[in-house]
């Protein structure tokens, strides 16, 4: 842990998430081909004396997206500023944004898909010129406006990458990289680390305990360790595997990572519908939850963990999906599942 982190952690307990960010390359487990990749344009870039080209980077939440744009503005020892897509509402507010950046600083957008296509559209020339196109007035004396921007290089980051306009994605000519799921091995390192910056006395066991239940995410990794560590200090217990399983299951995280409402949706497939198919606003509309928290949050981990299947008909829970939740499947449902 270095005097930086100390200080950060003595300062504010709500500094920790910052204090456990990765501050250097070597510290930054995972991504091994997207750290080669942005090493090389960074390098090449500060070689030939350019400014970085833009780069977008895509994937579910909680992977380390936002860490790369830290380490990528360190690297090149640049000035990071960080804003995000439902921060920017007027094309006003890139303009005051972009017209403030120095040369060479890198501008860090964050859900960007949440941008409106008129704020799109006056980043076109922001990304591809170095320029900023603004209206003045309306009507017939409307007059554009064109100002000069410093080099800059863009760095966004967004979970839903279908919802950028090719325009605007096309404009990444650095590259555009889709962070993958961490392996359990990669998740245990992660959180070596940050038992180590927390100062927490954990062993490997309970440390892989944890990693098998993070849904293969750092940051959830990191919230489990944190929870698992304040049940230890509650019930003045030390923090070995049989503390980290209670307070786990104190969190309904059961050993395959699954929340109760991964359960209450697998069980709702078993119990009321022989295992499906299913449709989406059904499932929602039994189990009072939103249409898009199921098939945004919930729905992609049980496909990954090949508990469930989507067809066209609906979603069906597999093979899998029943022996996690102890059930037999129907001899009708089991045929179609071997």
């Amino acid at each position: 842990m270095t005097d930086k982190d100390q200080e950060i952690i003595e300062k504010s307990p709500r500094s920790l998430d910052q204090a456990l960010r990765p501050d250097s390359w070597a510290e930054y487990v995972g991504q091994e081909a997207i750290k080669e990749n942005l090493r090389i344009l960074l390098q090449a870039a500060k070689g030939r004396n350019h400014q970085p080209e833009h780069v977008l980077l895509y994937g579910p939440p909680g992977l380390g997206k936002t860490t790369l744009a830290h380490l990528m503005a360190k690297e090149i020892g640049a000035n990071l500023r960080s804003t995000s897509g439902p921060a920017i509402e007027r094309v006003g507010d890139l303009a005051a944004i972009v017209t403030n950046l120095s040369p060479g600083d890198v501008l860090f957008i964050d859900e960007i898909h949440r941008l409106n296509r008129t704020i799109e559209e006056v980043l076109y020339p922001a990304m591809e010129a170095g320029v900023l196109d603004i209206v003045i007035g309306k009507g017939p004396s409307a007059r554009t406006v064109q100002l000069e921007l410093p080099p800059f290089t863009l760095i966004a980051a967004t979970t839903r990458i279908s919802m950028l306009s090719a325009p605007l994605r096309s404009r990444f000519s650095g590259g555009t990289f889709r962070l993958q799921y961490y392996t359990d091995d990669e998740i245990a390192e992660i959180l070596r680390r940050s038992a180590k910056i927390l100062k927490i006395g954990i062993d490997i066991d309970s440390l892989k305990e944890v990693s098998r239940r993070s849904r293969s995410t750092p940051r959830t990794a990191n919230y489990l360790l944190k929870r698992a560590r304040d049940f230890a200090a509650v019930n003045e217990a030390t923090l070995d595997l049989k503390t980290v399983k209670r307070a786990l299951a104190l969190l309904e995280i059961d050993e395959g990572g699954l929340n109760q409402t991964d359960r209450d949706i697998l069980t709702l497939l078993i119990e009321k519908f022989n295992g499906g198919p299913v449709g989406l606003k059904t499932i929602a509309a039994a189990l009072s939850e939103e249409e898009a928290t199921i098939e945004e949050v919930n729905e992609p981990y049980l496909m990954q963990t090949g508990l469930i299947e989507r067809t066209p008909r609906g979603r069906t829970v597999t093979k899998k999906g029943y022996e996690h939740m102890g059930a037999d499947a129907p001899r009708t449902q089991e045929k179609l599942l071997q």
